[in-house]
């Protein structure tokens, strides 16, 4: 094994749920990691947004913005849906101040590839990139843009937004999901990517992606938002139940 071999874990969209947080950075320090990156969407859609923040604050060493990272802080108009407006009011004003202050990038170094860490893509945290893309879509994850500021043109690009964990490699250029902490849409569990490589290495030392997924309380979490008084309980508790995404509840008969 190589001396200065480092793993760090790769989290996202944990969407305000406590539950499957807690059962991932268990199962992350169990593996002995101390580092941890967060690819954005801390709060809303999940009933504990505000002690998620706290816990992210705390334990990650960067957390970039997603989109509702982005939107949720703002979300202060008389005309907001009750909804968004309850996610909303859930955060601390201090909890606001920080999801606004979240940087839209981070670049970091694992056996000589540069790894660039966004919500979405290289664009906006509100430009979707599904599993299913195009060749310009993969592309342009890879691009130097505003969003991303300047600096080398990455060989691995991470993002979250999705809630589906996959790769794809094209050209010697890798791109990643990591996949959702609070709210999968590809399987009901929880899920979270391990990098390991040499931070001061070359192209010639080992690198790898693990993909880890951590079976967690469901209905615990489900509980916890009924209590609460959580809004679009009913679509939150089918979602983490079956992996399935709202809009398509009707369709596949679920209530």
């Amino acid at each position: 094994m190589v001396s200065s071999w480092q793993r760090v874990a790769l989290i996202s969209d944990i969407h305000g749920n406590l539950t499957a947080l807690e059962a991932v950075l268990a199962d992350v320090d169990s593996r002995g990691i101390s580092t941890i990156f967060n690819l954005g969407d801390v709060a809303g859609k999940g009933p504990r947004g505000s002690a998620v923040v706290q816990i992210s604050r705390e334990r990650c060493a960067v957390t970039v913005r997603g989109n509702w990272d982005d939107f949720l802080p703002a979300s202060e108009s008389p005309d907001t849906p009750e909804d968004t407006a309850w996610w909303h009011a859930e955060l601390t004003e201090a909890d606001r101040a920080w999801l606004r202050a979240l940087p839209l990038a981070h670049h970091l170094r694992l056996s000589g590839r540069t790894i660039r860490l966004v919500h979405a893509s290289a664009t906006s945290v509100y430009t979707r990139v599904h599993a299913r893309h195009t060749r310009e879509q993969f592309d342009a994850m890879f691009a130097t843009t505003a969003l991303t500021g300047p600096g080398p043109t990455p060989d691995v690009v991470a993002y979250g937004d999705i809630h589906d964990a996959y790769l794809t490699v094209n050209e010697r250029r890798t791109l990643l999901n990591v996949g959702s902490v609070g709210n999968s849409l590809d399987e009901p569990t929880a899920s979270y990517v391990i990098l390991e490589g040499v931070p001061d290495g070359g192209p010639s030392d080992p690198f790898g992606v693990q993909f880890v997924r951590v079976p967690y309380d469901v209905e615990m979490e489900i509980a916890a938002a009924e209590r609460l008084g959580m809004p679009q309980l009913e679509a939150y508790a089918i979602e983490l139940r079956t992996a399935i995404y709202r809009g398509l509840h009707e369709a596949h008969g679920l209530r």
